[in-house]
């Protein structure tokens, strides 16, 4: 048994301060606000919570009036994963594009603007940049979400986006930590294998976090991926010989260590989240994420009892959460004394991104490419399932920007075998415009392209996911990413525009 040096209460405010809980609904319910009271230090927010800036900003102020410093989180990497403009696209090309353009003044300026735009509705820490390597390209979760495939290339901007994030008074959280590009699988439904000996993954997955941590990133998210080289028993957000071996003793970082959302399946359907967030703290995490899924007060209370039994019966060392619960107030106080004022310096730049977006397309004209489009065309858009980190609330494609500039245009989702021989019928005698993601993950996608094209060379072919695939079509537009601001600039160059 573990002899108690603090009292019950101070145990129990530790065991809520190290929790990132979420909620339900656009305002905070009585349940959080009361847990607040009781030292729940941070809050997660997710699209659902969002529906307007105005209304974003009035929810953290509610969050305030019951601590000033609460630390309010949100997956806002921009691109594909956005939270703010869940339900009409970002306004911000993500991480592949930005990384297609490789201008790190450029991508610390979009942060730096993504920044400002979170720290002006009360936000002030960031679940972004994801700093993996897409090496798989296959990877089912990561994609566009990284900035490329060379490691040099995904650490340099990964060091500008976090200066520019935290320009703005907002911290950065780096994730996944160590590294979720070399898999095949989403840890949202089982656990990634990564099979690499240790001097690949220093060399190749661990050299954007090296960049992050020199240039100051405030968290670090640790992946639910299993690496046998380095820990053959525990995923990375289990693993005391990743977490604290590598990440702090190793890379010598120490800021606050975030867990990946622990109700994804991953840790969920193999640990538990009781067992899986004692696990996560004891092996050097100090805040544990839940409430993707699980949002409600039920959730928060079980995580807490279980971190207070785990002390009390000296599975979990008094002294970790403690350390733990410190480096949240750390960063609640880094945040608290930023402040939500624009840090950064100089006018809100409202058009980098679609800067950003244009700089990034790659454009291959092929032999029968004919003038721009002057009549409403059909866009076909070959729609893949989305993953979890994505959602499928958040619109994407060309055909809404199409319809602004070519009143008249139509669209239509399809899927499957017969997704090639549907749009043809659907498209009639119009113009086509084929809309797809990550082509060359999906046989079917592919078939139905070539289906298309045999019949339709004029066809106008927009790649939104990563471009692997060689270039089709009488026009060929590689987005490097789904936002709203990728499908407007590949607007502008289908209508010469």
């Amino acid at each position: 048994m573990s002899t108690l040096t603090r009292p019950t209460d101070t145990l129990t405010r530790d065991a809520l301060t190290v929790l990132q809980p979420g909620f339900v609904g656009t305002s905070a319910p009585d349940w959080l606000l009361r847990r607040i009271g009781e030292g729940l230090a941070s809050v997660g927010l997710f699209g659902r919570n969002i529906s307007s800036p105005a209304q974003l900003a009035a929810l953290t102020a509610q969050l305030r009036a019951e601590r000033d410093d609460v630390l309010v989180a949100i997956d806002e990497e921009g691109g594909d994963v956005t939270r703010l403009e869940v339900r009409n696209g970002s306004s911000f090309p993500g991480n592949h594009a930005l990384g297609a353009v490789d201008d790190t003044a450029l991508t610390r300026d979009v942060a730096a603007e993504l920044g400002r735009r979170l720290a002006a509705c009360g936000v002030n820490l960031n679940w972004a940049p994801s700093a993996d390597v897409n090496s798989n390209p296959d990877n089912p979760v990561i994609g566009v979400r990284s900035f490329g495939a060379d490691p040099l290339l995904v650490a340099r901007h990964t060091a500008a986006y976090v200066e520019g994030l935290q320009s703005a008074g907002v911290a950065a959280c780096t994730k996944h930590f160590p590294g979720h590009g070399d898999t095949a699988v989403d840890s949202h439904h089982d656990v990634p294998h990564i099979g690499v000996d240790p001097e690949v993954l220093r060399a190749r997955d661990l050299a954007p976090f090296r960049a992050a941590i020199a240039a100051g990133t405030r968290a670090v998210m640790s992946a639910h991926i299993l690496v046998p080289s380095l820990d053959s028993e525990y995923p990375a957000t289990l693993s005391h010989r990743i977490l604290t071996g590598v990440l702090r003793d190793e890379l010598g970082y120490d800021g606050l260590i975030v867990t990946d959302g622990m109700e994804m399946q991953a840790i969920s359907a193999t640990y538990g989240i009781e067992r899986g967030s004692v696990l996560a703290i004891a092996a050097g995490a100090d805040a544990i994420c839940v409430g993707g899924g699980l949002a409600d007060d039920e959730t928060v209370l079980r995580l807490r009892d279980a971190l207070v039994a785990a002390v009390r019966t000296g599975e979990l060392s008094e002294e970790r959460l403690a350390d733990a619960a410190a480096r949240v107030r750390a960063l609640a106080h880094w945040t608290s004394v930023s402040g939500a004022a624009d840090r950064s310096g100089g006018a809100p730049d409202t058009e980098i991104g679609l800067v950003a977006a244009r700089r990034a397309l790659t454009v291959t004209r092929g032999a029968s490419c004919t003038a721009p489009l002057t009549e409403a065309p059909y866009v076909a858009a070959f729609t893949p399932m989305a993953n979890i980190a994505v959602g499928d609330e958040t619109p994407w494609g060309v055909a809404a920007e199409l319809e602004r500039l070519l009143p008249g245009t139509e669209t239509g989702s399809f899927t499957g075998a017969d997704a090639g021989a549907l749009a043809l019928a659907e498209a009639g005698e119009r113009r086509v415009v084929a809309v797809v993601r990550d082509a060359h993950r999906h046989a079917w996608m592919a078939e139905a392209l070539n289906t298309l094209l045999t019949s339709r060379p004029d066809t106008v072919v927009v790649e939104m996911g990563v471009p692997q695939s060689p270039p089709q079509g009488s026009l060929h537009i590689a987005t490097h990413g789904a936002a709203r601001v990728c499908g407007l600039a590949a607007a502008e160059i289908i209508t010469g525009r």
